[in-house]
């Protein structure tokens, strides 16, 4: 009687490392990624992409050619579109990033208490964000940079400065998706077995909620996370176009649309063509990351 060997059963993947899987495979992700890995060093090593000082305007260039060393040009000032285009990167991109990690932060933790309570403590939570959510997001954003916009910020100095408005205000009007999807996510997974083993072998609340429902309870937030950045850079372009957003002397690609803008159509389109494909091909970048990871996350959409 010959011997039959048994084969062994593969390893079963978990949820990440078959997301993870799925999206190396995904070219949409790996030019997404690539596209991303490039912003991000222009937004944190600018001078590895440029030795001009973006604030070294000559007026006798206004609105000049590309020459030798300054391949985009100048712009209405004399200023090298370049170095602005480059050097406008930082302040979105760190607002940006600002602004998601406040929201996770704020709407994580009372998603979490909302999920795990429930009953009053849900009920609170439930209609303040209904009440924030009432608002507009950038209507709300544009009415209270509006109101104080001339307010100084007596304990913060330097560049932070020119930021921080724009990051309150935009985090103030955006945790509400965080916490509605973290919210979502803990209630569903607090009648999960091994919430009530760790309940029956004593563990307090907060280890239950912060140690085993949250890691467990991330992978929708995962997903909008990107989404999130993307929306934000778009709106701070918005707010940074209507005077609203990050104060010069800092330069955003907001910054230089609104003053290419009145330029498109008197003779040097690329004032205005030349940031906005900045800010589209970003934007675009963190959508289609976004999507991809929310795709691969939720069995049910693949």
């Amino acid at each position: 009687m010959s011997d039959v060997s048994t084969p062994k059963p593969s390893k079963q993947r978990s949820l990440w490392s078959d997301a993870f899987h799925d999206l190396r495979k995904r070219p949409t992700v790996i030019v997404s990624v690539v596209v991303l890995l490039v912003v991000f060093a222009i937004a944190f090593f600018p001078s590895l992409f440029t030795s001009v000082d973006y604030k070294q305007c000559d007026i006798a260039l206004t609105k000049a050619g590309p020459v030798s060393g300054h391949p985009l040009g100048f712009d209405e000032f004399g200023c090298d579109l370049y170095s602005q285009a480059i050097y406008g990167a930082g302040p979105s991109i760190q607002l940006a990033l600002m602004v998601v990690v406040i929201t996770l932060l704020v709407g994580g933790f009372i998603g979490v208490l909302a999920g795990f309570y429930g009953r009053w403590v849900d009920a609170i939570f439930s209609r303040i964000v209904d009440i924030f959510s009432s608002v507009p997001f950038l209507l709300g954003s544009i009415l209270l940079l509006a109101m104080f916009r001339d307010v100084d910020l007596p304990l913060i100095s330097g560049q932070f400065e020119l930021i921080i408005p724009a990051v309150l205000t935009l985090a103030l009007f955006g945790w509400t998706n965080t916490m509605r999807l973290i919210r979502a996510s803990v209630m569903e997974a607090r009648s999960q077995d091994y919430v009530h083993a760790a309940r029956s072998l004593g563990a307090a609340d907060g280890r239950i909620m912060f140690r085993h429902i949250l890691p467990n309870a991330m992978a929708p937030v995962v997903s909008l996370i990107p989404l999130s950045i993307g929306g934000l850079i778009s709106a701070e372009a918005t707010l940074s176009f209507l005077g609203l957003g990050i104060k010069p002397p800092s330069i955003t690609w907001g910054i230089m649309i609104s003053n290419g803008a009145g330029w498109f159509t008197g003779g040097y389109p690329r004032l205005l063509i030349v940031p906005s494909i900045f800010l589209i091909v970003t934007v675009l970048a963190f959508v289609l990351l976004g999507d991809a990871i929310r795709d691969a996350l939720d069995p049910k959409l693949r």
